[in-house]
C-alpha cells in the first residue's frame, strides 16, 4: 500500500523550485525580444539551432499521456506499446529527406498555409478548422487532465484547481513569448524529463533486484517475469488474452501483436507511418513549428535525427515501469476489467510514491511538470498560428499589421487555454485509459489529411478537387466505420482495432484523390513546382560535400535508424530473452 499523499522534503521543495525558476529565466530572457514581428513571435525569428529543434520536437511529444497513459498501456500489454516511439523510424526518415526541403523552401508559417499553394484556399480553412479541434481535443485537453490527476494522486488538491492551476502556469511562456521561449524552455526541460524518468526506472529495477540484487538483476527478473512463462503473471497475462480476444497467441515480450489486437496490431508497424505518423510527425503544426523555426535545412535535418535517438530510449522511461509496476503486482490485472485501466493509469504515481526517495522526489515532479508544460506550451502557440495566421488574417482582417497579428495571437491563446481546461475536466468521464483515447483520436483524424499530403507531394497530378473530395468522404467513412463497430455486433474482428479502421480510411482516402484527380483537370502550374511536389534532383540538393562524414546528417541518420532497426529486431519475438 502506498501514502495517500506524496511528503516532500525540503531538498524536493528546493529542486522544484530551482527548477521552476531557471525555467521561467529561461522563458524571459528568450521571449522578451520576440514580440516585435509575426516571425520572431510565431517562427523565433528561423534561428534555432538543430540541438533546441530536436529537444523541443520531443519536448512537445511527451507530456503526461506517456508518464500516465503509456506507462499503463505498457502495464496492461507489455514491450508492443513501445511501438509509439520506435514505429517513428518511418515518419522521422520521410521528414527528414523528403518533406523538410519543401516546408522550407515555400518559406510558410504553418502547414495551412502550404496546402493552399499546394491546392486551394478551401483545404487551407478546412485543415485549418480540423487542427484547431484535434488540438483543443486530443491534444491540450488531455495533457491537462492527465497533470492534473497526478498532482490529485499525489498530493491530494482537490481535481479542479489542480487542472486550472496547471494550465496558467503551463501556458505563460507560450502566452508571453511565443516560440522561441518555448522551445528554449524545452530544451531545458527535455533534460529534467529524462533525468526525473529514469530515476523512477532505476529504483524500479533496484527494488525488483532486491536487497542483494542490483539494477541488472532487476532488469533481468523484470524481463523474466513479462514472459509470463508460470505463476500470477502466467494467469494474469491469460485473462488480459482472454479480454482483448488473443487467447493463445498473446505475448507481453513482442512489439509484433495479431492483427485483432486493440492497440497494436502488426499491420500498424506498417501503416501507422502513413496514416498517423506523417499527420502527426509533419503536418501537426505544434511539431512541425519548430522545425520552420530552424536556422537552416541543416538545422532542421539534424534536429529531427536528434529526436530519433531520443525516440529509441523513451520506452526505457515510458514503457519500462509499466513493465516493472506488473513484475511487482501483476495481481491488478485481476480486477474487474473495467478497473483495470483507471488503475494501470495510476502507475506511475504508485511508483513514485513507493519507490522514490525523499530528496529526489522534487526532480521526479519537476519532470512530470516540465512534461505537461513543455506540450501545453507547444500545443497552444502552435493552435493560436494558426488561428491567427490562418483565420484571423485570412477571414477577418487580412490587412492586419504584425503587432495585431501578435495581440490576437495572444488573446487567442488564453482563450483556447481557457475551452481546453473545461474540456480537460470532462475527460475522466469518459471511462478507458488515456492513452488509448488520445491514439483513438489521432487515429480518426489523422488518415484523410495523411492521404492527400503524401500523395499531393509525390504526385504532381494530384489536384484541389481529388484532395478535397478524398478528405471530406474520409471522414465520413471514420464516423462510419467507428459507428459500425460500436452497432453491429458481427463486425470483423480486424476491423475493431482503431489503427486498422486508420489504415483501412487512409487507403481509401489514397484511391478517391488519385481518382478523382484524374477524372478532373490537372493542377495550375505554379501548384506543382520544387517547392510543392518531389522531383529526383532534390535528392542531390541533399548531399553535404562541405560538411565532413562525421557531421553530416546521412551519418547520423543511418546510424540512428541502423540502431532503431536492431532494437526493434531484439523485441521481436524472434529472439528468446
Amino acid at each position: 500500500m502506498t501514502p495517500d499523499t506524496l511528503p516532500l522534503g525540503l531538498l524536493d521543495y528546493a529542486g522544484f523550485a530551482s527548477f521552476f525558476v531557471v525555467l521561467s529565466l529561461i522563458g524571459y530572457v528568450k521571449g522578451r525580444k520576440e514580440q516585435a514581428s509575426s516571425q520572431e513571435y510565431f517562427l523565433a525569428g528561423r534561428k534555432l539551432p538543430w540541438y533546441v529543434v530536436g529537444c523541443s520536437f520531443i519536448a512537445s511529444n511527451i507530456s503526461s499521456e506517456h508518464f500516465i497513459g503509456m506507462i499503463g498501456a505498457s502495464f496492461i500489454y507489455g514491450t508492443c506499446i513501445s511501438m509509439f516511439s520506435w514505429a517513428n523510424i518511418g515518419a522521422y526518415s520521410f521528414l527528414i529527406w523528403l518533406f523538410i526541403p519543401f516546408l522550407l523552401a515555400s518559406r510558410v508559417f504553418t502547414i495551412p498555409e502550404f496546402l493552399e499553394k499546394r491546392f486551394n484556399p478551401g483545404m487551407r480553412q478546412f485543415f485549418a478548422i480540423v487542427t484547431v479541434i484535434s488540438n483543443v481535443v486530443a491534444f491540450l485537453a488531455a495533457v491537462l487532465y492527465g497533470g492534473a490527476l497526478a498532482l490529485q494522486s499525489l498530493f491530494g488538491w482537490p481535481f479542479w484547481p489542480a487542472l486550472i492551476g496547471l494550465a496558467i502556469v503551463a501556458g505563460a511562456w507560450a502566452i508571453y513569448g511565443g516560440l522561441s521561449s518555448v522551445a528554449w524552455t524545452d530544451f531545458f526541460t527535455v533534460i529534467v524529463m529524462l533525468l526525473g524518468g529514469f530515476a523512477v526506472t532505476l529504483y524500479g529495477l533496484d527494488m525488483l533486484g532486491g536487497e542483494d540484487g542490483s539494477v541488472i538483476e532487476g532488469f533481468r527478473i523484470m524481463l523474466e517475469r513479462n514472459q509470463a512463462k508460470d505463476g500470477v503473471w502466467a494467469e494474469t497475462t491469460a485473462r488480459v488474452a482472454e479480454q482483448i480476444g488473443q487467447v493463445g497467441a498473446y505475448n507481453r515480450m513482442s512489439v509484433f501483436q495479431p492483427v485483432a489486437h486493440p492497440v497494436v496490431p502488426w499491420p500498424s508497424w506498417i501503416f501507422i507511418i502513413f496514416s498517423v505518423s506523417i499527420w502527426y510527425c509533419v503536418l501537426n503544426q505544434f511539431m512541425i513549428q519548430r522545425v520552420l523555426g530552424a536556422k537552416d535545412e541543416y538545422h532542421a535535418r539534424m534536429g529531427v535525427v536528434l529526436a530519433g535517438f531520443m525516440q529509441m530510449i523513451l520506452p526505457l522511461i515510458i514503457v519500462v515501469p509499466g513493465m516493472i509496476l506488473f513484475a511487482a503486482q501483476p495481481e491488478i490485472l485481476m480486477l474487474p476489467w473495467d478497473n483495470v485501466k483507471p488503475e494501470a493509469d495510476k502507475a506511475y504515481v504508485d511508483m513514485i510514491q513507493a519507490l522514490v526517495p525523499m530528496g529526489l522526489r522534487g526532480l521526479v515532479l519537476a519532470a512530470l511538470f516540465g512534461a505537461v508544460q513543455s506540450t501545453v506550451n507547444s500545443v497552444l502557440n502552435s493552435t493560436s498560428t494558426i488561428v491567427t495566421l490562418d483565420i484571423y488574417k485570412q477571414w477577418i482582417n487580412r490587412d492586419a499589421s504584425d503587432k495585431q497579428v501578435v495581440r490576437v495571437g495572444v488573446y487567442t491563446s488564453i482563450g483556447i487555454l481557457v475551452i481546453a481546461t473545461g474540456l480537460g475536466g470532462m475527460i475522466g468521464k469518459l471511462g478507458g485509459g488515456l492513452f488509448e483515447y488520445i491514439q483513438a483520436l489521432y487515429a480518426f483524424f489523422a488518415p484523410p489529411f495523411a492521404a492527400v499530403f503524401l500523395l499531393g507531394v509525390l504526385w504532381r497530378r494530384v489536384n484541389a478537387f481529388g484532395a478535397t473530395l478524398a478528405v471530406v468522404l474520409g471522414f465520413l467513412l471514420g464516423i462510419s466505420i467507428k459507428a459500425f463497430v460500436q452497432f453491429v455486433p458481427s463486425h470483423p474482428a480486424w476491423l475493431e482495432p482503431f489503427l486498422n479502421q486508420a489504415a483501412l480510411n487512409w487507403a481509401f482516402c489514397l484511391v478517391v484523390c488519385a481518382v478523382a484527380s484524374l477524372a478532373t483537370k490537372p493542377p495550375r502550374p505554379e501548384q506543382v513546382t520544387s517547392e510543392f511536389v518531389f522531383d529526383m534532383g532534390q535528392i542531390a540538393a541533399m548531399r553535404e560535400t562541405s560538411r565532413p562524414w562525421y557531421a553530416s546528417v546521412l551519418f547520423w541518420w543511418l546510424l540512428f535508424a541502423g540502431m532503431m532497426a536492431l532494437v526493434i529486431l531484439a523485441f521481436s519475438g524472434i529472439i528468446t530473452w
